[in-house]
């Protein structure tokens, strides 16, 4: 690799190593054939099959293979009719046969069964073996009485069986044992896969869960055994690109004749291809060691009292297991050591240069990423050219390489979470064995959606990903709840500040405290501290905006501070499940607030520090459906919300910015310079980074601060997205810098010009809606100021939109105002609704966007009753119904209008309100499928008869609101392929 190809790129792609796919042929069933005495010796004495399963368990090896006894020949076949058997072990003597003349017969019958003979160990029975034909015969293993021979001819024939595949397809690594001594393999083999498996046992630790840490396993080196020097030059030409190391005595056959050099000259053959390659000469003449050394080999003397432990010592030191030793090549000093890939990064920024050198040129890097499965980011360092001269450009390839790797590789993942280990790469991980709770798994969801369709790779310049995660799972609440004893306090009808009170005053779990201790080090920006119930984003009945997510700045000095500040943001949320608008909400739909169990999810805030507050570029909320498509837009073209700052603009549901995907220029916001002034956002939401801002609260929104977009002109955080208002000529220009007011208009993301939003979210939407089968709404944060190389694109959320727009035909096409008390062209829903007797509305005449507030508690005594009665009724009030802005409606929530079965929000002449679609509660309107429509009677867009209400005698009536009810129920109809809609009068 040249000096030139020495240059990072973020889209370069690892491929992921599918070690699931390794080890595919397992040996599941041996037959044992053996006498009678040999078995009760087996079984008595040896204890086989309990040996066998303690070897497998203590080196964390599953599927230890059933083994099954034949006392004869005879009994052997009758099983082989029988039954499928992956290996046959025969001991020398059977009983009514010759193991030999049994293996033949076996052979003919099964050709590719591997057949093993298994025998006591002396001099007649070496001389019977040299005078045997062994053609039939795979191996010949001496049995000491120890079940570890059994592991190894079982992996041995394994590694066999899957070496072309495992090898040539993934680049899983291979050790050649050569020697043709019985006794010596059959002591080298349980003795170097013990070395092997347990040295396997890195492989594990570099997973992130516990489903790869098994399957890594898989990825260990596998095990080769030649006799000779010939089928050691085979294998080695057939895998050397592969090899790890090789272990060879030096006296054998070649060429058919014992050659007391030959393991000398495989060394020669070895070393013209690569001086690098590790080789252990083992011989009985100690003389030859200094000749082995100069051909920088390791030398064992085979008569050695102590070989098995300087065997393993030699592995261990030289094959790539264990700690990544780095050493001054002067002194052979160790001056870093690395036990991990997470520790490698870590010591590449500071080991001296002429050892990074040394190292690096001796391709001592790649092997130990090798060897430790790690095959692409090996595959991709192996050819690097490392000089003195470029050792520094070097250094920054390894690292930023292996960052980027290390946070490719968490992407798609549920880690679990390691305080020892985790850090900023994780991108999600969980503590706790319980349910990660609807909105979690949303997160975790779109975490895997991303990796697999390669989003990030598509956009230069821009990081597509969910902030960092870690979900605390359900049985932490289920843990924190019982041992603090609060279910009494919860399901009482206390007011919400002393069920908080309560919970702020309980103890969380120590091992999640301890947990969290780390977490604060590692979470380097805010925390928002989100709720992730059972039943949220759920695919039949989300809940949206029910429960809290409170945020803490993460900034004090003081980091048992910041600790605190974590520990009661999350008691704030676990409360929450119990304050009364969730209880209001479990009742309306029918579940019982004792059965739910909350997760929370702990996530770095997207966005960047300006002064003393804190907040991503803009936020958004976009949908696959549009409900309310304007001129040429569709309805499954999509819509987005945008709104400077954090999201809570859009999903309180107060001014943003509302844009078809398909259509940018068709923003009606934006179609005058009059409607810019007037219905663009004017105020945005961000974080208050003030030390000891937050405070705990049954307000979520205590330490956020509200302030307005001109404010923003000091810092320049919105440059990227607002214009300005040229007063003197009375024009929107497209520059931020211009002097004069600033207006949040999007102008250059719809242009394309800044940031590819518009084409990021048609990808997502259609991606994940293919997905999930279903409409889809995400929400998003975006930070353009990254003062960094990439822009961020962050995926908050994710969950279905319950359309409501089934396949019921309605044709509303005749509907006319004489029949109708409200007919409306902007509908959602779909159907027929013939139950409902009461209408509620507020009369047009004494409506006041000033006096909202007042008419909250009206509107929710009278909701109380018709929940207590088991009914429903329409409502019907100008402006938004739900949004938390006072200005733009009534700032009711969904809990205190729970009954309501339609829900009509109706314009008036000098209050003309756009509908937003990316607020939380339009969320839970559709997912109940509440009737939701929207009239503007005073420009001919819809039409209500209120005058016919009036009529009435009011069964409630205030300075605000008036009940009217109907002696026979009202017919409602919505059309929900057309939006259209009608309420007939009751009578007809």
């Amino acid at each position: 690799m040249s000096n030139s190809d020495l240059k990072f790129s973020s889209k370069f792609y690892f491929s992921d190593t599918p070690f699931h796919l390794l080890m595919k042929n397992r040996l599941m069933n041996v037959l044992l054939v053996c006498s009678l005495y040999d078995s009760f010796m087996l079984e008595e004495d040896g204890r086989i099959d309990e040996q066998l399963f303690n070897e497998y368990s203590q080196l964390s090896l599953r599927y230890p293979p059933l083994i099954i006894k034949a006392s004869s020949s005879k009994m052997a076949f009758e099983l082989l009719e029988k039954r499928y058997f992956d290996l046959i072990i025969t001991m020398l003597n059977v009983g009514d046969t010759d193991a030999f003349q049994l293996a033949q017969k076996i052979k003919e019958k099964y050709p590719n069964k591997p057949i093993v003979v298994l025998t006591h160990f002396s001099r007649e029975v070496e001389l019977k073996l040299q005078s045997e034909n062994l053609k039939s015969i795979d191996y010949v293993f001496s049995w000491l009485g120890n079940a570890n021979i059994l592991l190894a001819i079982i992996k041995l024939i394994e590694d066999k069986q899957n070496i072309e595949h495992d090898v040539k397809k993934v680049g899983v690594q291979t050790i050649i044992l050569v020697e043709d001594s019985i006794r010596y393999y059959s002591s080298y083999l349980p003795a170097l896969y013990t070395i092997l498996i347990r040295g396997a046992r890195g492989l594990m630790d570099e997973g992130l869960n516990e489903h790869q840490k098994t399957t890594r396993m898989r990825g260990r080196p596998k095990i080769l055994l030649a006799s000779n020097y010939e089928e050691a030059i085979s294998l080695f030409d057939q895998y050397k690109d592969n090899i790890q190391g090789i272990i060879s005595d030096i006296t054998y056959q070649r060429e058919g004749k014992i050659d007391t050099r030959a393991g000398l000259k495989l060394c020669e053959y070895i070393r013209n291809y690569s001086q690098d390659i590790p080789i252990l000469l083992q011989s009985s003449n100690i003389e030859q060691k200094e000749e082995v050394e100069a051909k920088k080999a390791g030398f064992i003397y085979k008569h050695s009292k102590n070989i098995l432990n300087e065997l393993k010592d030699y592995i261990v030191d030289n094959f790539g297991f264990g700690d990544f030793v780095f050493k001054a090549p002067d002194t052979n000093e160790e001056v870093g050591r690395a036990k991990d890939l997470k520790e490698l990064q870590k010591v590449l920024q500071v080991v001296p240069k002429e050892a990074l050198t040394y190292h690096g040129s001796k391709n001592h890097i790649s092997t130990w990423l090798r060897n430790r499965a790690f095959f692409s980011l090996a595959n991709l360092f192996k050819p690097v050219q490392v000089t003195e001269d470029r050792i520094e450009e070097v250094r920054l390839f390894l690292i930023q390489n292996i960052k980027h790797y290390r946070r490719t590789k968490s992407r798609g993942i549920i880690a679990i979470f390691n305080k020892d280990k985790h850090d900023e790469l994780t991108s999600f991980s969980r503590i706790g064995d319980g349910s990660l709770g609807g909105k979690a798994r949303g997160l975790a969801f779109i975490n895997y959606i991303l990796k697999q369709n390669r989003i990030n790779y598509q956009y230069d310049g821009i990081v597509v990903a969910i902030p960092q995660t870690v979900v605390l799972t359900t049985d932490v609440f289920s843990e924190f709840m019982e041992i603090n004893q609060l279910y009494d306090i919860a399901l009482s009808d206390a007011e919400d500040e002393l069920i908080l009170y309560h919970f702020i005053n309980a103890e969380l779990p120590p091992k999640l405290t301890n947990n969290l201790d780390a977490l604060v080090n590692v979470f380097k920006k805010p925390i928002a501290i989100r709720s992730s119930s059972l039943l949220e984003d759920s695919h039949y009945q989300p809940f949206a905006g029910v429960y809290s997510t409170f945020m803490i700045s993460n900034n004090h000095e003081d980091k048992e501070v910041r600790l605190k500040e974590l520990c009661q943001a999350i008691k704030c949320v676990y409360a929450s499940t119990f304050f009364q608008a969730s209880k209001s909400y479990m009742q309306v739909t029918s579940n019982l607030i004792d059965e739910e169990k909350m997760a929370v999810i702990l996530q770095e805030v997207s966005g960047t520090q300006y002064d003393d507050t804190f907040h991503p570029t803009f936020s958004g909320v976009a949908r696959s459906i549009n409900f309310y498509p304007v001129g040429k837009e569709k309805t499954e073209e999509g819509v987005v919300n945008l709104a400077a700052g954090l999201g809570k603009t859009i999903v309180e549901g107060e001014t943003s910015l509302m844009v078809s995907p398909n259509h940018p220029n068709n923003v009606l916001q934006l179609s005058t310079v009059e409607l810019a002034l007037k219905g663009t956002q004017t105020k945005f939401y961000s974080l208050n980074m003030a030390p000891n801002s937050f405070i705990p609260s049954t307000d979520e929104g205590k330490n956020l601060l509200k302030r307005s977009i001109q404010e923003a002109n000091k810092n320049e955080s919105f440059s990227m997205i607002a214009s300005t208002y040229d007063h003197q000529n009375e024009v929107m220009r497209d520059n931020f810098y211009l002097p004069g007011s600033k207006v949040i208009t999007f102008s250059h993301i719809l242009k394309g010009i800044t940031f590819p939003l518009l084409a990021i979210i048609k990808d997502l939407l259609k991606i994940i809606e293919t997905s999930l089968n279903k409409p889809v709404e995400i929400e998003f944060a975006v930070n353009l100021d990254t003062r960094d190389i990439s822009k961020m694109f962050h995926m908050l959320q994710v969950r279905p939109i319950v359309s409501g727009m089934e396949s019921d035909d309605i044709d509303l096409d005749d509907a006319d105002k004489e029949n109708a008390i409200v007919l409306s062209n902007s509908s959602l829903g779909n159907g027929i609704i013939d139950n409902i007797n009461d209408f509620i509305y507020i009369k047009p005449g004494s409506f006041d966007k000033t006096k909202t507030l007042e008419m909250v508690p009206l509107i929710n005594n009278l909701n109380k009753q018709f929940l207590e009665r088991g009914e429903n009724y329409i409502l019907c009030g100008p402006g938004r119904w739900g949004s938390k802005d006072q200005f733009l409606g009534v700032p009711v929530q969904w809990g205190q209008i729970s009954a309501a079965r339609v829900i009509i929000e109706s314009g008036l002449e000098n209050f003309f309100i756009e509908p937003s679609q990316g607020s939380h509660f339009f969320q839970n309107l559709t997912s109940f499928r509440i009737a939701y429509f929207t009239i503007y009677p005073f420009k001919n867009d819809g039409f209500f008869d209120v005058e016919y209400l009036d009529q009435f005698e009011a069964v409630y009536e205030d300075q605000y609101f008036r009940h009217v009810h109907f002696e026979k129920p009202v017919s409602v109809k919505i059309d929900g392929k057309k939006s259209k809609a009608v309420i007939y009068k009751p009578d007809l």
